[in-house]
């Protein structure tokens, strides 16, 4: 299995998990177009994607669900709450009313572990201000993936999935000492540091990756902010949390503007 992050952060999310099942897109947070462009880059066959998985509803997650969908004739899966406020997203953006030109978009509510061929998907409730956010473990044959962001905690539940994981994908947003010295307002800051709406600090995501240890295998860090994080930072942070199981090569970072972090497991 081969996992590459194509756009991470607050301008846009894009995640492809590819095995011998075909590819599976994890939120589409860019535009087609450009998902598309990154994904020939990548080496990726965009007809052998499956469907688009998707976290939450915010638009650097979906902005490029729709026209991507309905491009490639794929289904777009989420829970609940993620779908209902996606189909509003929608709403509010056909501003003309007219129905779409490219085909009908084919959605899938999902509530708990589901197949798409090869793969087996578990979903997980995550911390974040979305109506019904999460995260996802994805297992084809013996070899399973864990894909963690924009979430404000990190409960026992969560931390025992993605422990099973040959590779995480593990968000490590914002410094706290930055956060707070930083020019955002203190709504913001107070949004960001809640640990039921918020995002996950560089120090509880090495407290994951603490508690997890030598299970933890391949680690991207995903969605730092570009105000309140650095590169840096981040893997400073996780290095620590990792302690004795820190393998350079093994701790990976994702970054906004290019693809940055790829992994085989």
């Amino acid at each position: 299995m081969k996992v590459t992050v194509l756009a991470s952060g607050s301008k846009g999310n894009c995640c492809y998990v590819e095995g011998d099942s075909g590819i599976l897109l994890i939120d589409v947070g860019i535009s087609a177009k450009e998902t598309l462009r990154r994904l020939e880059c990548a080496g990726a066959d965009k007809d052998r994607i499956l469907g688009i998985l998707v976290t939450h509803e915010h638009s650097d997650h979906i902005r490029g669900v729709d026209v991507l969908a309905r491009r490639l004739d794929i289904p777009v899966i989420g829970t609940h709450g993620t779908i209902w406020e996606f189909e509003g997203y929608l709403n509010k953006t056909n501003k003309s009313g007219k129905p779409k030109k490219l085909p009908m978009m084919e959605i899938h509510r999902v509530t708990e572990e589901f197949g798409i061929d090869g793969f087996s998907v578990e979903m997980f409730s995550t911390y974040h201000d979305a109506c019904d956010p999460s995260g996802f473990c994805i297992r084809e044959g013996d070899t399973v993936f864990g894909f963690c962001t924009d979430t404000g905690r990190l409960t026992e539940k969560i931390r025992e999935k993605l422990a099973k994981c040959d590779g995480i994908v593990l968000e490590s947003n914002h410094c706290p000492q930055m956060l707070e010295q930083g020019k955002y307002p203190v709504f913001l800051k107070q949004r960001i540091r809640d640990p039921d709406r918020g995002h996950l600090s560089n120090e509880s995501a090495s407290e994951c990756l603490k508690s997890i240890g030598c299970d933890s295998g391949q680690v991207i860090l995903a969605h730092l902010s570009e105000e309140n994080n650095t590169p840096e930072k981040a893997r400073e942070m996780a290095a620590l949390g990792l302690g004795l199981y820190y393998e350079e090569e093994s701790l990976h970072i994702a970054k906004q503007g290019e693809i940055s972090a790829s992994i085989v497991l």
